[in-house]
């Protein structure tokens, strides 16, 4: 069958070598910048608040937290909600250390790849500023290798039809539906008109959306978050001890350590954390490169921070409150899973675990602030994607495809969601897709990663002369 091919190329794609590829990439690039990433996040968030006046006669198109928010409109997605509840249904309570091990070495590789697309970025003949790792394998690697920059737009393409717009068109509608009894072309229609609205304004138009949009519903499910897990604070120190020791492979129920348990927390860790915040995968550069920023270096900086606001702060809300509120079923357990027991079908369904967290601890109001935030957060990252989707189409086809694409896209919005009338087969069909994009998405890693590390020496020069030219600054300025 199509589904058990397309399964089995999944399985290779985000498999235990594309894994250790990712975290070896950004682990080498947090040695190689001497852990600047992790030392430098408040002066990171000092430059985002002072970017926009800093930057402002800056060559670009939207301002630095634009391109951020643009960047965080695709990567704050439903993954941060269903995803996290599924790693942790799988993979045990070990696999949030995990996720939060690949953030903090995936702040270099967000951080490299702000660099590059800023370094590397062109003007097209409409005046806008284009990049990503398209132009900065064609620009920095050289001419010869052109065509993997190719592979990624193409890659990148599909991606955003996928990944970016059908899946997140089903989840808003399944979610409204099943929540308030909302009729699925209703939101189909509803959802495609406010998509059109924003998506055909171009990039300034979606960061200025983004904008407005990501800081209110970040900040609407952190609360809410924040909430659940204080009315089940005696049981928060309880959580932090099964995450610490059940990363490393340790349960009394397996007795004592277990090599499989690590591995499993380990790899559900990982991809999760990979898949939530997109570090390595190439998608946020190309939102990085519109900025009005002339410096590299600083917007490198500023770019890191999706990562650290994605999946250190967002995720963990996620986790933390699931893990505080005891609302993972017991058949999820990893140890049964890991015996060979099937599998029930609430441990790879996200937003029901999630519910239930949320509703435990607020009764009659929480299932509305996980589905409200679902519903918002799978919005913006259609907003996202289709950026990306766009310039991958420009760097293949010329400018001219730029218009085409966004209608298609639009378009495509409203024949996501139809899919759910396809009766008792909706699900395989939703599955099918969801493993085709899902292995799309992953195969865009491979090029950028190529490029970060052959660009990687230049990416230590330029933090090096950045921060020495600071320092000098501040000696004269004393």
């Amino acid at each position: 069958m199509l589904s058990d091919l397309i399964g089995t190329v999944n399985g290779f794609v985000w498999g235990p070598p594309m894994l250790l590829l990712l975290l070896g990439t950004g682990l080498y690039l947090t040695i190689g910048l001497g852990f600047m990433p992790i030392m430098r996040i408040p002066y990171a968030f000092g430059q985002l608040v002072r970017g926009g006046r800093r930057h402002a006669g800056e060559e670009g198109d939207v301002s630095p937290f634009g391109a951020l928010m643009t960047a965080l409109s695709s990567t704050v997605g439903t993954g941060n909600i269903a995803g996290v509840a599924v790693a942790i249904a799988i993979g045990g309570p070990g696999a949030l250390f995990w996720m939060w091990v690949t953030a903090f070495v995936g702040m270099a590789t967000k951080y490299a790849e702000g660099v590059l697309a800023v370094k590397f970025r062109e003007v097209d003949a409409d005046g806008r500023h284009v990049g990503g790792p398209m132009y900065y394998i064609k620009n920095g690697l050289g001419r010869g290798w052109v065509w993997l920059g190719g592979l990624f737009a193409v890659f990148g393409i599909f991606a955003s039809f996928g990944t970016g717009n059908y899946i997140q068109a089903v989840s808003v509608a399944d979610a409204l539906h099943s929540s308030y009894g909302v009729p699925i072309w209703i939101t189909g229609l509803v959802l495609m008109g406010l998509a059109a609205a924003v998506i055909l304004g171009g990039i300034k138009r979606i960061a200025n959306v983004a904008g407005k949009l990501v800081p209110s519903m970040a900040a609407f499910y952190f609360v809410a978050g924040i909430i659940v897990i204080i009315l089940n604070i005696e049981a928060v120190p309880g959580a932090f001890e099964l995450v610490i020791t059940r990363a490393f492979g340790i349960d009394a129920a397996a007795g004592g350590f277990s090599g499989a348990l690590l591995m499993l927390a380990m790899q559900r860790g990982v991809a999760r954390g990979i898949f939530s915040n997109e570090a390595g995968q190439g998608s946020a550069p190309i939102a990085h490169a519109a900025a009005k920023n002339k410096d590299p270096v600083n917007q490198g900086i500023i770019a890191m921070l999706g990562t650290f606001i994605d999946t250190i702060v967002i995720c963990s809300i996620t986790g933390i409150a699931i893990l505080a509120a005891g609302v993972i079923p017991p058949e999820c357990n990893a140890v049964t899973i890991l015996s060979g027991e099937a599998m029930p079908a609430i441990c790879d369904t996200g937003p029901p675990i999630t519910i239930s967290a949320f509703e435990s601890a607020l009764p009659g109001i929480g299932g509305h602030v996980v589905t409200i935030s679902l519903a918002l957060f799978a919005f913006t990252t259609i907003l996202g994607w289709s950026y990306y989707g766009e310039r991958c189409a420009e760097y293949l086809f010329s400018e001219k495809a730029v218009t085409p694409y966004r209608i298609i896209y639009v378009l495509i919005v409203f024949a996501g969601t139809m899919v759910l009338y396809a009766g008792e087969d909706v699900d395989a069909v939703i599955n099918t897709v969801w493993l085709a994009t899902d292995t799309l998405t992953g195969l865009m890693a491979a090029p950028n990663l190529i490029a970060l590390l052959g660009l990687s020496p230049l990416v230590f020069k330029l933090t090096k002369d950045y921060f020495e030219r600071e320092k000098a600054a501040k000696a004269a300025a004393k």
